[in-house]
């Protein structure tokens, strides 16, 4: 049986016959094993197969070849023998040029292995899509540019600059935690993305390490992280008697020094999930304690007053205790002092001091509330 192709613009593959290649030589039976393992289409192989003899009748014989032209491939499907043909005035010319059969058995060749190729990444590639949103044990192959190159096991992955961790230096070899993050479309073709900034590696991390977060009995409700330095998260028990704060912390703070080991030292405090936004506001300040919250809904503002004791705690280096607060509770958090003093959150504040009374401390994970 003979397959033909027209590769006229619009014409391409119209006049391939959609009927099963019996297998009764080695050609037949290599291509309907490649089709059947990769899950493709015989077909499609063989369509492409003859518009790669094409063009590589069009590269080697340009004198031959026209470009408003139209040619048909005859490939036979047992043996892949082919022959090319012009079509002139509706007349069919043999134009095969002698010794091209060694060179479209080469094509055929080169074809059926890209497409091995193509469909063997296209399968992992769609395999890792399916397990976005998880975390993904890796290590870091090279460097392409501002872009780390990883390798998660069945394929590689790109880390882009976005992704990456300001304070971490990553290096050959170095083995890592990696969120799945997304598929990327680029000009290698689809590519996976991981990520070590994304605030979601904290949330699969503590899934991984709480069984009751894992089995939904503790729900981690909302995570501010600056990446590398320190992350606030609040949790939420589904479950009477279960404490949401003491599951994550674990017995003698093992189950949260297991996560702050994957993120290289960066600090977690632990707060209560409230639905009154005011004890949700003072919680999301800790370690700071003693404070007054008052809330302003219409403007999402929360005016907070703190002991002099505990500004510093409240606002934090640089406001950052303060800023993910802001974040947490998704409230513009206004920090006076008992004096009337007021300090914005972006105002810089000295190092976090231990709280004087840690018994008023929402949350513990140590003594200072920061892990």
């Amino acid at each position: 049986m003979l397959w033909k192709i027209d590769l006229k613009p619009g014409k391409i593959g119209q006049h391939m016959a959609k009927v099963a290649i019996s297998s009764r030589t080695e050609f037949a039976s290599a291509l309907n094993q490649v089709a059947h393992e990769r899950n493709l289409d015989p077909q499609v192989v063989l369509d492409t197969i003859k518009q790669a003899i094409i063009a590589a009748f069009r590269k080697d014989h340009p004198d031959k070849y026209h470009e408003d032209g139209v040619y048909e491939v005859d490939m036979d499907s047992q043996t892949g023998e082919a022959a090319i043909f012009e079509l002139i005035d509706g007349q069919k010319t043999n134009i095969t040029p002698p010794g091209f059969g060694r060179i479209a058995a080469q094509t055929a060749k080169q074809v059926i292995m890209q497409k091995i190729r193509e469909a063997e990444k296209g399968a992992i590639v769609a395999e890792y899509e399916r397990r976005l949103g998880t975390l993904a044990n890796g290590m870091v192959l090279r460097f392409a540019g501002s872009d780390v190159i990883v390798d998660i096991g069945k394929t590689e992955a790109v880390m882009p600059p976005q992704e990456q961790v300001y304070s971490e230096s990553y290096r050959v070899n170095q083995r890592l935690v990696f969120y799945l993050d997304s598929i990327r479309d680029s000009l290698r073709g689809r590519e996976v993305i991981v990520s070590r900034a994304n605030p979601n590696l904290i949330r699969e991390l503590f899934k991984r390490e709480v069984p009751e977060v894992a089995a939904g009995s503790v729900e981690i409700k909302v995570i501010a992280r600056d990446p590398g330095s320190r992350t606030k998260i609040a949790v939420y028990s589904h479950q009477s008697g279960v404490d949401p704060v003491g599951s994550c912390v674990g017995q003698k703070g093992v189950r949260v020094q297991a996560v702050i080991g994957e993120l290289n030292g960066e600090k977690i405090d632990i707060v209560q999930y409230s639905d009154d936004p005011e004890k949700f506001v003072s919680m999301a300040l800790a370690p700071a304690a003693g404070l007054v919250v008052k809330i302003n809904v219409q403007k999402q503002i929360a005016e907070v007053t703190a002991p002099a004791d505990q500004l510093s705690l409240a606002i934090g280096r640089e406001g950052q205790n303060a800023k993910l607060a802001g974040k947490l509770t998704g409230f513009h958090i206004d920090i006076k002092s008992e004096k009337g003093t007021s300090e914005h959150k972006e105002a810089a504040a000295p190092t976090d001091q231990p709280n004087t009374d840690p018994s008023q401390n929402p949350v513990s994970a140590t003594q200072d509330n920061t892990v």
